[in-house]
């Protein structure tokens, strides 16, 4: 998933840029508020927060930030972090002390595993394991939200048609099985050729998906096209993606479970853990309320809106009674 891939030769280039000039935020600040309950679990500690730069990343690092700084500590912003080497990295560095990750890219990207999880509890543990014992890192429990890669059809379409699920889709005439995807995502050795495979419709193959079916086309373009159904009735997107309420797009189930989970998780240095414990269940009241419709408004909120990520994360928990 490209907007979330850690580039190793990126990771080493942008490591001493890093120690030498220090990692800072591209977002802004963040609102200042306090519990609701008034408590100060946190006071006396020392946080820095830091994200990637994609608007889902600094969203979770806007609201983690805001809601541990409400709890009493003192919170160093560095949400937005150009690329996405830079925020891992200075994470592994001790430069950067809790960042948003996703379950899928430490499994992938971080730890090169090609063997497919569907279970995102497992999922979650084996990567929590792994991050624990070669880095000191501490996965915390996932959030209820998954941003992995699905399928998405225009309202109209999945109900004219009648499909739900992705085993619909390979059960309609061959006419009808069309497909908008990005070069990315076709060209993946877990994209959309194995994925055609996985549910028996493979591409060119007899009683397939022929070529001529597939149109692709930038990743944003890919949207618009699936709402429109045309030149394809079936585009891929990401399942948190602001874009599926705006447009009205309804995502199919991957019943076979294909799409490795993309579950989201907060990381925090184990040091830091250990010393301030409260971080996990203060961040336990956050993940618990992360469900795919709602980041997908709350990213709708910046992509499509056009809000600052600092007033729709304290928009949201003001509005979840978190905080004043």
């Amino acid at each position: 998933m490209i907007r979330r891939l850690f580039a190793a030769a990126g990771a080493v280039a942008l490591a001493g840029s890093i120690a030498s000039c220090g990692l800072v935020s591209s977002s802004g600040t963040f609102e200042s508020t306090t519990l609701a309950d008034g408590a100060r679990p946190l006071d006396g500690a020392s946080l820095v927060v830091t994200s990637k730069s994609f608007t889902e990343g600094v969203l979770l690092g806007k609201i983690t930030a805001t809601y541990l700084a409400a709890a009493g500590a003192k919170v160093t912003d560095l949400t937005g972090a150009p690329g996405s080497a830079s925020s891992r990295q200075a994470q592994l560095n001790g430069d950067a002390d809790i960042l948003w990750e996703y379950t899928g890219t430490g499994w992938v990207n971080y730890h090169s595993q090609t063997e497919t999880i569907s279970d995102p509890q497992e999922l979650w543990e084996r990567v929590r394991d792994i991050e624990k014992s070669e880095y000191d890192l501490d996965w915390l429990p996932p959030a209820n939200f998954n941003d992995t890669y699905a399928f998405a059809a225009s309202s109209a379409t999945a109900e004219r048609l009648g499909v739900t699920t992705l085993s619909d889709v390979a059960k309609l005439p061959e006419a009808d099985r069309t497909f908008c995807v990005d070069d990315e995502f076709f060209s993946r050795s877990d994209g959309f050729g194995p994925m055609l495979d996985t549910y028996g419709i493979g591409l060119n193959a007899p009683g397939g998906v022929p070529s001529s079916n597939v149109t692709r086309m930038d990743a944003g373009v890919v949207y618009t096209s699936t709402a429109d159904s045309s030149p394809c009735n079936f585009g891929m997107v990401y399942t948190t993606d602001g874009r599926i309420k705006n447009l009205n797009l309804t995502v199919l189930q991957d019943d076979r479970a294909f799409f490795l989970p993309y579950s989201g998780t907060a990381v925090v240095r184990n040091a830091i853990l250990e010393q301030y414990p409260q971080i996990a269940d203060l961040l336990a009241v956050v993940s618990e309320r992360l469900t795919d419709d709602l980041m997908q408004e709350l990213n709708g909120r910046v992509d499509i809106e056009g809000e600052d990520p600092s007033d729709v994360a304290y928009e949201w928990l003001q509005s979840e009674g978190l905080v004043n």
